[in-house]
């Protein structure tokens, strides 16, 4: 059982006012979302935070960190339109308004220009999903208690590129043993991190950072891949992110920040992006030296072919002079995966992995249904056909600013194409919206979510302030008022004192 969770920073916009100021919204969405949960919310603790700390065992100076990484103190200075660092009382503080711990674990904030869910720890591939999609769902319930406050509309997309040069991302995170050396963990993942895109891709018009040139490719983030191994996250983004923030006890774990993602609405990408990437994880901690023989030779540059390569046939030069497509890579992690399946849900993933697998050899439209940017691919190809002419057989160009209005509204929560698709019965659903329902809330059981969540829904009249690891209680004790319970175990569901406290 593999501790995994997702992080989604959401596009948002006013359609009324395309110039409206994105922090500011994101600030107000926040409050939205606090409004819609009443009472059973609490605001962020700091305590546990950690952003500078690298896995390559040194640590950043504040002083020569760029801004983003500084993920343990912000303030949005509505007068400036941005967000400011503050010292208050000693400490790194978070006004209310741009956090919300939630009843079911996650944390909902204000992430520099975006509205940020990031999603309880879960236990399985299955969980991800669920909780995933509970979190377009309170984004979307924050949208209308911020349209009934406001008087004003927002609009959310989950998508990673605005079109305009910038992205933002959507981040995984892997419990993984402190015992396995952080070199070999980096090597031994990458060839996965680089070809998994082939079924966990969103799909993308435009190539380049900026769409500057005219075409579709498999990966929103691939293009803004810029390095192996790195600390930073906006800049410089590596494909393998090197911080050292475990949330849980250091001497045993880290927690293995995964950036190279994509966000996804369709859920067997979700589905088999955190299912396969666990599994090979488990080689990786098992030593499975047949890891070694998929190392890539120029992984960032293989990225990027990767992703334009629509046909999936591209051959990518291996260290040891070998070569190999993607595909051809993802069925070489298969086999190996297959060692190291532990229970029935590891086994569906391997099952899921195979066919998709299979599916996308030949014809690559079998697997529409299940892939992301097959199904994008798809619709867009039957956009382009309608407008085929003799001066232009192929219909539209892609460059054709259509396309890329409809590449954008596929990512529009609530009423996209994507979510069109789905409700037409077009995709493949891996859970239900039952269980998407009791995820948006209740916590995970079977993990310290349970608590986290358990104790915001039950007594947030004691709650002074949450985080991953630590829930901050404020109740007359023989040491004061504030009382520190620290939650080092992810795996860990039950504490007595938090139990107490819920059963009363």
């Amino acid at each position: 059982m593999r501790i995994v969770g997702i992080e989604t920073e959401y596009g948002i916009v006013d359609p009324d006012e395309p110039r409206a100021n994105p922090i500011l919204m994101s600030s107000r969405l926040v409050q939205a979302c606090r409004a819609w949960a009443g009472e059973r919310t609490a605001r962020w603790d700091y305590g546990g935070e950690d952003p500078l700390q690298d896995q390559r065992g040194f640590r950043r100076s504040r002083q020569g960190a760029s801004p983003d990484l500084l993920t343990d103190d912000a303030e949005f200075d509505e007068a400036a339109g941005k967000v400011t660092l503050r010292r208050r009382r000693g400490s790194w503080e978070d006004p209310a308004h741009l956090n919300a711990v939630l009843a079911n674990g996650a944390r909902f904030y204000v992430d520099h220009a975006h509205p940020e869910y990031s999603g309880p720890e879960v236990a399985s591939a299955h969980d991800a999903v669920a909780w995933d999609r509970a979190g377009d769902a309170i984004a979307l319930a924050a949208a209308g208690r911020y349209a009934e406050d406001e008087g004003e509309r927002v609009e959310l997309y989950k998508n990673n590129v605005d079109g305009k040069g910038a992205s933002y991302g959507t981040h995984e995170n892997y419990l993984v043993s402190r015992g396995v050396s952080f070199d070999d963990l980096a090597r031994r993942l990458t060839p996965h991190l680089v070809t998994r895109q082939v079924f966990a891709g969103a799909g993308r018009v435009g190539l380049g950072q900026f769409g500057e040139a005219p075409g579709f490719q498999i990966s929103q983030r691939a293009d803004y891949m810029e390095a192996e191994v790195g600390l930073e996250t906006t800049l410089r983004r590596p494909i393998v992110n090197t911080r050292d923030e475990p949330h849980a006890a250091r001497d045993r774990y880290r927690r293995l920040h995964v950036i190279i993602g994509d966000a996804n609405l369709f859920d067997v990408a979700t589905y088999l992006k955190i299912g396969t990437t666990s599994l090979v994880l488990a080689a990786i901690e098992a030593d499975d030296e047949r890891l070694d023989t998929l190392e890539l030779a120029a992984p960032v540059e293989a990225v990027q072919t990767v992703s334009r390569d629509l046909a999936l046939r591209e051959r990518l030069a291996l260290a040891d002079g070998d070569a190999a497509t993607a595909l051809e890579i993802q069925r070489a992690l298969l086999e190996i995966c297959r060692t190291y399946v532990t229970d029935a849900g590891e086994a569906a993933v391997i099952a899921r992995w195979e066919g998709v697998l299979e599916r996308l050899t030949g014809d690559i439209f079998r697997a529409a249904r299940e892939v992301e940017w097959v199904a994008k691919l798809q619709l867009l190809g039957r956009m382009r056909a309608r407008h085929a002419s003799p001066d232009a057989p192929d219909g539209l160009a892609w460059d054709d600013a259509r396309l890329a209005a409809m590449d954008l509204q596929w990512s529009r929560l609530g009423d996209g194409l994507a979510t069109r698709l789905a409700a037409a019965g077009q995709v493949e659903r891996i859970v239900s919206d039952e269980e998407v329902a009791t995820a948006v809330a209740t916590a995970p059981q079977d993990t310290r979510a349970r608590l986290r969540g358990g104790i915001v829904a039950a007594r947030p009249d004691v709650v002074d302030a949450a985080g991953w690891s630590t829930v901050v209680l404020d109740r007359e004790t023989d040491h004061g008022h504030l009382e520190v319970v620290h939650l080092d175990e992810p795996h860990a569901s039950r504490h007595p004192l938090l139990d107490a406290l819920m059963d009363g």
